[in-house]
């Protein structure tokens, strides 16, 4: 394997990484009604845990409410059950025909809570791509001391590495900036 082979894998890997943190800070709740938030909800589907957007229809008429509509009036219990014991903390208005969800105002204390777990989970990615980044150092070292490649090219890819984790931490800070900003919004 080559520097440039071990760099172009470490790439993809940070990539991964940051997509990761976008996924996961879509499921932060930020006060609007947002269907990703739905994404992590499994419901039991005669007997095998269905992801809740292959149940049924989920819009979102305004921005404090979200709307699921399933293709079987048997399974609103059951949906509405999995929002009940999900970590959402919504409470679902089962209808008989259709489930509302309700997203009340996020109070300030609220909002803080979900600010230091956005800050989390930036670190958490953060440190992934770090590791990443040694990761690759170590594989480059290794070749050096192998013989396969010179003290220059080791040199020269481990500064490659460190603007490649550079790039991606920066990639993370606005990602979590972003979402600090949506959560604070009013």
């Amino acid at each position: 394997m080559s520097c440039k082979e071990i760099l172009d894998q470490a790439k993809v890997k940070m990539d991964k990484t940051i997509v990761v943190l976008q996924n996961n800070m879509q499921a932060i709740r930020a006060g609007r009604a947002n269907p990703k938030l739905l994404d992590r909800i499994n419901v039991d589907y005669y007997g095998t845990p269905t992801p809740l957007n292959q149940i049924g229809n989920v819009t979102v008429p305004e921005a404090r409410m979200m709307v699921i509509k399933p293709w079987e009036k048997s399974m609103l219990k059951a949906i509405e059950k999995a929002i009940q014991t999900s970590d959402l903390g919504l409470n679902p208005n089962n209808d008989g025909e259709v489930i509302r969800l309700i997203f009340p105002e996020l109070n300030a204390e609220r909002r803080k809570d979900l600010t230091k777990q956005v800050k989390k989970e930036a670190e958490d990615a953060k440190v992934a791509v770090r590791s990443i980044r040694r990761d690759a150092i170590e594989q480059v070292k290794k070749l050096k001391k192998d013989s396969l490649v010179t003290e220059d090219e080791q040199h020269k890819a481990e500064e490659d590495a460190q603007k490649l984790t550079d790039k991606a931490i920066k990639e993370i800070d606005a990602v979590a900036a972003a979402k600090e900003k949506e959560i604070m919004e009013v």
